[in-house]
C-alpha cells in the first residue's frame, strides 16, 4: 500500500466514484453499510475517515475489492482535478491570499475546472520561483555591476544632484555634519527620527504620512553611519523612486540611494579637489581622502572609484574580502583578473591568497595601510588594503591600480611583492604535490554551511523586508 494510499480526499473521491457507478444514493450505500446518509457524505468529502471495518464493508457493497478502494490514484480525470484543487485551496500558500474556497459541483464544467486548477498551478510555480530569489538576486546584480563598469562608476546627474542639496542646506567646507543632513531632511518635510525598536529588516522607516524617517540611535556595525542612512532615505524621495517590480529594480534604486549619501558626504567638487592636489603631490592616499571628509574607510574608497577615472584619468579597482576570502563587493575598470562564476559573477568568489586582500589578514599590526604589488597574468598591480572588524567577522578594503599608475600614490616604494598565477589552481587552490600525497585519505574536514545558503529572502513589497513588522511599528509611533 503506497503512502497515499490513505488519503481521505483520494479515498471519498473513489468511494463516491463507484457509488454512482453503480446508481446508488447517499442514503442507499449508508444503509448497506450501516451508516448515515450524511456520515458518508463527511467520509466522499474528505473530512471523515472510515475505520477500517468500515472500508472493508463499503468495498463488498460497492463490489469492488478493498484494494480498488485504497489505490492512490485517482478515479477519473474530473476526479484528479477536484483532489488537486482541493489540495490547493487547503495549501498555506492559498490560505494566506485570504479568499474563499471554490466547491466543485455537479454542474461546473470541466473547462471551469480545468482553468481553476491551471491558475494554482501558476500560483504555485511563481511562489517556487520567488524561492529562488537569491539567485535573482545574483544575476541581477552582475548585471548591475556591468552596467556600472560601463559608466566607469561615475553617476554625474546624481553628483549633481547632491551638489545642489548639500549647498541648500548650508553646506561649503569640512564634513557633512548632522545638523546639515537634519536641514536637508526638513527641507524635504521631513524629520528624522532615533528609535530603538526599528524592524530588524530595515535600515530605516520613512513615515510618508507625517513627514517623518525613522534611524536607529546609533551606527549599525559596518560603518552604515546614522548621516549615511539619512541620506540614503531622502533619496529615495528626490529620485522619485516607485516601489520596485523587481530585483533588478531594487538592487538598482539600492545603488543610487547608496551613491547620493556618499556623493553628499563627499560632494564631487571638493572631493576632485582633494583627489586632484593629492595626485599632483604624488600622495594619493585612501585615508586621507577618508579622515578629510570624516567616512568610512569603505565610503571613501568606493567614492574614490567614482571619481578617479572620470575626473583623474586614471583607472582603478575595489575589493571588499572576508576573512574565508571571499569577495563581498568588487569593481574594477583596470582589467584585474576577478575570479568569477559561470555567469558572471564574482560576489562569493575566493580571491587568490596571494593578493593584499587576503595576505592583509596575516599581518601583526594592522593600524595602517599594507602596500603591495602582485604580479598577475594580467600584469602587475599596485594595491594598498586596510582591514576591519564588525559582528560577522573581519573583513579587508582595498583598492589598487596597475603597475604604471602606482606613481600617484602613497606607498608605491614598497618592496612587498607577491606573485599570482590564479586561475592556474596550483597557484593557491591546491595542495603541493608532496602534501597531498602525505596526507592522501589521512584528513576529513568538516565542511562549515553558512545558514543564507537555505535560507531565501523573505518576499515582501521590498525584498527582505517584514512589511507586517514595518506597518505595526508606524502604528506604535502614530500618535508621537
Amino acid at each position: 500500500m503506497s503512502s497515499d494510499a490513505t488519503d481521505p480526499v483520494t479515498l471519498g473521491h473513489r468511494i463516491r466514484h463507484h457509488r454512482l457507478e453503480r446508481g446508488l444514493t447517499l442514503d442507499d450505500l449508508g444503509t448497506r453499510v450501516g451508516l448515515a446518509g450524511s456520515q458518508l457524505s463527511l467520509i466522499e468529502n474528505g473530512k471523515r475517515e472510515p475505520r477500517l471495518s468500515q472500508l472493508g464493508e463499503l468495498a463488498q457493497a460497492l463490489d469492488v475489492s478493498l484494494a480498488t478502494l485504497l489505490d492512490s490514484a485517482p478515479p477519473s480525470p474530473r476526479a484528479a482535478l477536484e483532489i488537486e484543487l482541493d489540495r490547493a485551496q487547503r495549501s498555506a500558500l492559498y490560505s494566506s491570499l485570504a479568499l474563499p474556497r471554490v466547491k466543485p459541483t455537479k454542474g461546473m464544467a470541466d473547462d471551469a475546472l480545468t482553468a481553476l486548477v491551471g491558475l494554482h498551478r501558476e500560483l504555485q510555480r511563481r511562489a517556487s520561483d520567488a524561492i529562488a530569489t537569491p539567485e535573482e538576486a545574483r544575476r541581477a546584480n552582475t548585471e548591475l555591476r556591468a552596467w556600472m563598469r560601463a559608466r566607469n562608476n561615475y553617476l554625474p546627474d546624481i553628483d549633481a544632484l547632491a551638489e545642489k542639496q548639500i549647498k541648500a542646506a548650508g553646506h561649503s567646507v569640512g564634513a557633512v555634519t548632522h545638523r546639515t543632513v537634519s536641514i536637508m531632511a526638513e527641507r524635504l518635510g521631513f524629520q528624522l527620527i532615533y528609535v530603538n525598536d526599528l524592524p530588524h529588516s530595515t535600515r530605516s522607516v520613512t513615515d510618508l504620512a507625517n513627514g517623518r524617517i525613522y534611524l536607529p540611535p546609533a551606527s549599525i556595525p559596518g560603518g552604515h553611519g546614522l548621516r549615511a542612512m539619512a541620506l540614503q532615505a531622502m533619496a529615495h524621495r528626490l529620485l522619485d523612486h516607485e516601489r520596485p517590480a523587481s530585483y533588478a529594480e531594487f538592487l538598482q534604486q539600492r545603488l543610487e540611494i547608496n551613491y547620493f549619501s556618499a556623493a553628499c558626504l563627499m560632494p564631487r567638487t571638493a572631493a576632485v579637489e582633494f583627489l586632484a592636489k593629492a595626485k599632483k603631490d604624488r600622495n594619493l592616499a585612501v585615508e586621507d581622502f577618508r579622515d578629510a571628509f570624516g567616512v568610512t574607510h569603505e565610503a571613501a574608497a568606493l567614492r574614490m572609484t567614482n571619481l578617479a577615472t572620470s575626473t583623474l584619468d586614471m583607472p582603478l579597482h575595489f575589493l571588499r574580502v572576508d576573512e574565508d576570502g571571499a569577495i563581498a563587493k568588487a569593481y574594477e575598470n583596470d582589467g584585474l583578473p576577478l575570479p568569477t562564476d559561470v555567469t558572471g559573477a564574482v560576489e562569493g568568489q575566493i580571491l587568490c591568497r596571494r593578493w593584499s586582500a587576503r595576505a592583509a589578514f596575516d599581518r601583526t599590526n594592522r593600524t595602517t595601510e599594507l602596500y603591495q604589488y602582485t604580479d598577475t597574468p594580467a600584469g602587475t598591480f599596485w594595491c594598498a588594503t586596510q582591514t576591519g572588524t564588525t559582528s560577522d567577522g573581519e573583513f579587508s578594503i582595498s583598492v589598487g591600480v596597475p603597475f604604471a599608475q602606482a606613481k600617484w600614490f602613497r606607498g608605491r616604494e614598497t618592496t612587498a611583492r607577491a606573485v599570482s598565477t590564479c586561475p592556474d589552481p596550483s597557484c593557491c587552490k591546491t595542495p603541493r604535490p608532496e602534501q597531498a600525497e602525505r596526507w592522501a585519505d589521512q584528513a576529513w574536514p568538516s565542511a562549515r554551511l553558512h545558514a543564507h545558503v537555505l535560507s531565501p529572502l523573505p518576499s515582501g513589497t521590498f525584498p527582505g523586508v517584514d512589511d507586517a513588522e514595518v506597518y505595526a511599528f508606524l502604528e506604535r509611533h502614530e500618535g508621537e
